[in-house]
């Protein structure tokens, strides 16, 4: 119980790694809050957390949106009195080299994977400093450290919200606020289930992915949610401004 009573909030909770750690944070005793942008996910996975015997709200969010993230941290606040634990999870990503990317295309891409990791500690700072403290964990990415191929926008919005989470980690550690970040190597979320369901050869396309780690293997959400665990609670006390990478040995080599 490593986050008995915990009041969480988990942006992207409705599948993927948001889902997985809203599932583990609830066993391990928090409050959660499953956000998403569609609001029947965030519902299936508080469902998930109920039949488990755990504590759950659903929440919808457009994380790219004040008014909206705004709105969420009032129902947070209606709901429990407090915020702990905020993960900035929601984020995603497209095939693109610069030349190729559509101005609208990145502009959108940057309002949910940076501006909406932004918005989330804007507003969420406030009331973990009126609770004495809580923990931020954000979703960065490998690619924040090493560059790939025809992901120009999506690695410069990681870049970002890794040199963010080390500004903010400096700028709040008086207010008893923790920022770290976990930088996940390619993992088997839904979206990487669609990619290979509309690829003519999903085969080579996965093989091709795997050999990118060095274990062979693409990573499973629950482990990047064990990590996101770690930096909530109070094992991680010494840790603020971190990147803790799970990878399987891609940034190894």
């Amino acid at each position: 119980m490593r986050l008995h009573g915990k009041v969480s909030v988990i942006t992207g909770a409705g599948s993927g790694i948001g889902r997985a750690a809203a599932l583990l944070f609830a066993r391990e005793g928090a409050k959660v809050v499953a956000a998403d942008v569609r609001r029947e996910t965030a519902e299936e996975t508080t469902r998930m957390i109920r039949d488990g015997g755990g504590q759950a709200l659903a929440v919808h969010v457009d994380v790219s949106d004040a008014q909206s993230v705004r709105r969420m941290f009032q129902e947070v606040m209606a709901a429990h009195g407090r915020l702990d634990v905020l993960v900035n999870n929601a984020g995603y990503g497209f095939a693109a080299t610069v030349e190729d990317t559509d101005e609208a295309e990145w502009d959108r891409l940057m309002a949910v994977n940076l501006r909406g990791v932004f918005l989330g500690c804007k507003y969420a700072v406030p009331l973990m400093r009126q609770g004495g403290g809580g923990v931020i964990v954000n979703t960065a990415s490998t690619v924040a450290t090493v560059g790939i191929e025809s992901r120009a926008a999506y690695c410069a919005s990681k870049g970002g919200v890794a040199a963010l989470t080390r500004a903010m980690a400096l700028d709040h550690v008086r207010d008893g606020i923790r920022v770290n970040c976990v930088a996940p190597g390619t993992i088997e979320t839904p979206y990487f289930t669609e990619i290979f369901a509309k690829s003519p050869n999903p085969g080579p396309l996965r093989k091709s992915l795997e050999d990118r780690q060095a274990m062979g293997r693409l990573g499973r959400p629950e482990e990047v949610a064990y990590a996101m665990l770690y930096l909530a609670s109070e094992e991680s006390a010494f840790c603020t401004g971190s990147m803790l990478v799970v990878d399987g040995g891609w940034t190894a080599r």
